[in-house]
């Protein structure tokens, strides 16, 4: 499974890359160079298949605004079989100035077919989403629970009625 942050304009001669085995709970961060800013695109690949190695979650954090600039995770699942995950949109229970005030969930297959979309957790499957064990902290928040095929897929986090803040778009493995 790996995790990006789209950039239409990426360059591979301005790339940066690191191969490392990792342990849980650490974590990417991408800057721009002498402090630049703009979009950025982190991977992450299981290069090792014959380990019995499994990533359980991701997560970006980021500025979402509007049109084409709204926050966009893709993930892979790979093998043989289907993976029920839960897909977060997390906004207001952020402890930072400038949060996303109602996140907007959207989730896409490799084909751009939307497959489902949330706007305030409650409202769709909260016995489900709550029954993960990792349900949003904020009724405003977003969230997803999926069996997905294995497959390309894309998360769209927006604002609820245009509004821009930064926001975190998480991809949970579940039993």
């Amino acid at each position: 499974m790996f995790w990006f942050l789209r950039e239409p304009r990426f360059s591979l001669s301005r790339a940066s890359a690191i191969v490392r085995t990792i342990a849980p709970g650490n974590s990417a961060i991408v800057r721009g160079a002498n402090n630049g800013v703009g979009i950025g695109l982190v991977e992450v690949y299981d290069l090792d298949r014959a380990v019995d190695s499994k990533l359980a979650n991701i997560s970006s954090r980021g500025l979402v605004q509007t049109g084409d600039n709204v926050m966009i995770g893709g993930f892979i699942l790979l093998g043989p079989d289907s993976q029920k995950v839960i897909v977060r949109g997390i906004g207001p229970s952020l402890a930072l100035p400038g949060k996303l005030a109602d996140p907007m969930l959207q989730l896409y297959n490799g084909n751009g077919s939307k497959l489902d979309e949330n706007d305030n957790w409650r409202s769709t499957n909260a016995n489900e989403i709550i029954g993960t064990g990792i349900p949003p902290t904020d009724d405003a928040e977003s969230a997803l629970v999926e069996y997905l095929s294995p497959g390309n897929y894309t998360a769209i986090l927006r604002g609820s009625n245009n509004a821009t803040g930064i926001a975190v778009v998480q991809v949970y493995a579940l039993q």
